[in-house]
Formats: structure tokens, sequence, C-alpha cells
């Protein structure tokens, strides 16, 4: 089959892993189509850890016609039992000819094992096909094979002259309603959502993705290094949500342990929650990405420590002007050769706002 087909129907496939995006953890979004004659003749994408793999509904959609068919599949099929049987073994049962694999696997179980289980079976595998646009899709799962952390994204909403909140802390509305459901998107393809207890002290946001059943939202996580949030924050009314605390100063942590919330306990650094070690609980739990809605330390530390992969920024045509809250709380600079470079990546009208994505250019996952 020509390049041209080959990039037609891998397009497809990636266009289908889209659709289960933040809804795998903790295994990637992939995407499979099963192509004869020119046509497509089964498709599948994984929804759900533990249920089938993409290339096994494909499959099972093509029937007796995946014999002697081309597939075409964003990620390498495992060679390996987890919670569904290995998908390669299906691969070569099903009779398929032809394989065309956008990336290999990074998890070190899989890596080019699947590749060269095809191959020893007489299996034809083609390697690469849009592999950086299947890179893209699975920057989280990247990230955690191979750095033991999620790929993180901070959204910050400022004005034009860059500032995040009055004096104050209040921060609502600087940006508009499109921006805010564009928002909504990127939540929903977040495994885990990070802010501190000043967000929910101040704001009382519950962070969920709207239109999205309970089951399907994103794990939310709260740091409060001495336990001062609020116990009838409605977040805490809620579940799927996680307390990272270091100390109870306030003797709240009776009062918490009545709310719906989880508690975990993680040491401090310079009094406030060792990014590393929470670095080390969310490779525990499996979370590929991370959408963080905070305030200016906790992406202050986030910046400082190099942990933030990229930065989403909604500017707003507004000026709010005095000593109102800037982005970052970063140590003061002396030399412009110590600024901190981002490669902008997208730009685009949101509404009334711009949308700016921007990758700190040493931690690009590739």
């Amino acid at each position: 089959m020509d390049d041209k087909l080959n990039f037609k129907f891998m397009a497809k496939a990636l266009a289908l892993a889209k659709r289960s995006l933040g809804r795998t953890r903790p295994n990637p979004s992939v995407g499979a189509i099963i192509v004869k004659n020119k046509k497509i003749v089964g498709k599948g994408f994984h929804k759900i850890a533990g249920k089938d793999h993409a290339e096994i509904i494909a499959i099972k959609e093509a029937g007796l016609l995946a014999k002697g068919a081309d597939l075409y599949v964003t990620l390498e099929p495992c060679s390996h039992k987890g919670k569904t049987p290995p998908c390669a073994n299906s691969i070569v049962s099903s009779g398929i000819k032809n394989i065309y694999i956008a990336m290999t696997d990074p998890n070190p179980l899989v890596n080019g094992k699947g590749v060269d289980f095809l191959k020893k079976n007489g299996m034809n595998v083609f390697l690469g096909i849009m592999e950086e646009e299947a890179k893209k899709l699975n920057l989280g799962f990247i990230s955690r094979m191979k750095y033991k952390r999620p790929y993180i994204r901070s959204k910050i909403a400022i004005s034009l002259d860059g500032k995040t909140s009055l004096q104050n802390g209040k921060s609502r509305w600087i940006t508009s309603k499109s921006s805010r459901e564009d928002v909504q998107k990127w939540r929903s393809k977040s495994c885990a959502i990070l802010t501190g207890k000043g967000t929910i002290n101040i704001d009382n946001p519950s962070l969920l993705v709207k239109d999205q059943s309970a089951k399907n939202q994103p794990l939310r996580i709260i740091l409060d290094s001495y336990l001062t949030i609020k116990p009838n924050s409605k977040i805490l009314q809620q579940n799927n949500v996680v307390v990272v605390y270091g100390e109870d100063s306030n003797l709240n942590l009776p009062k918490l342990k009545k709310t719906k919330a989880k508690l975990e306990k993680i040491t401090l650094l310079n009094n406030k929650i060792d990014l590393m070690a929470l670095m080390q609980f969310l490779n525990k739990l499996e979370i590929n990405d991370l959408w963080v809605e905070a305030g200016p330390k906790l992406n202050g530390e986030l910046l400082k420590l190099e942990l933030l992969d990229e930065l989403i920024t909604y500017m707003a045509p507004y000026i709010i002007g005095g000593n109102a809250n800037s982005m970052f709380d970063a140590p003061i600079l002396k030399n412009m050769s110590d600024k901190i470079k981002f490669t902008i990546i997208d730009f685009r009208n949101i509404g009334e706002d711009i949308r700016i994505q921007a990758k700190l250019d040493k931690n690009y996952v590739d």
C-alpha cells in the first residue's frame, strides 16, 4: 500500500485513540484500524483499563475478513499478559498479513518485544508511521514510563498585564466563558487535577468536568501542608478527591475524616509539601497526565523544580494593575542569561481571549 494511504489509515487510527483520552489510566490511549482491499473492515479504540485493547476490538469487528488484511495501530501491541491476554497472539491468530505501528511502547514490559514476536511469527511489520503524532497523544504515559512521573500541564488565566488575581486572591472571572469551556476539555483529557488549599479556600471550586459522569471524573488532588483547608469546602463533599498534607497544625484531621476526601500524608520540605515525594505518590497512583489549576506559589515551585512540562495560558483583554498577583512566585533573576525558556507550540483565539500553549525547553518528552 502506498504512503498516502498508510498516512490516511494511521490518521484514522489516531483519531479513534483521541476518543478515550483521560479515561484509560493507567494505560495509554490506542486506536486500531483493519484494512482489506483499501477498505476498513474493522476498527476500535481502548476504552478503559481491564477491557479489550484497540487491536482486539478491531479484530472482533473484522471477523474472518482480518485474514490477509493490514492492521494500523497507534502503539506497539503488547506481548505479555496483564489484565487482558496479549494482543500480539491474537493478531497472529487472526491471519493479519501486514501491521503498521506508529510507535514502540515505552513500557519496559513491552518495548520491542511485541514487534519481535510479530516478526518471528511471519508478519510484515512497519514502524514509525506518524510517530510524532502518536507520541503527542500519549505524552503522559511516555513521561511516567521514562521519568516515573506524570506529564504536567498548568493552566493560568491572566490579564494583559500578566496578573492572575486581585491582591486579595479573588480571580473570578478574568477570562471569558469560552475559555472556561475550553478548560473543561483539558480537564477531561487528564488523569488528575492538582491544586492548592489556597485556591480551594478562596474560590471554593469543585474542579469537576461538566457533563461527565461521576465515575469518569479525574482524580482531584489538593496540597495542604498544614491542613488548613475548610472542611465544608464543596470539593470535599465529592468522591475521587485526595488531600495531601504534611502536618495537622490546626487539629483539622478529625473533621476532614468525616468528609468524602481521602487523606495522604507526605513529608514536608522547607515547610511545604515535598513535590518530589508527591511525584512518587502520583507514579504509585499511575497518573499519566496531571492538570494543574493553582496559584503563583505552587506554580512557582513546579517551575523551580523543572516539573512543569507545559504551560497553557489564557490571556484576557483587561488590565488589573496595582499589586495584583502574578503568574509565579519565583526567585528574582540577576542575569538575563538565567531566564527560563519556553517554546510556544500553539497560539489561538478562544472567544475574546488568547490561548498560548508553551513547552518548557528542558522537558520535552520524546
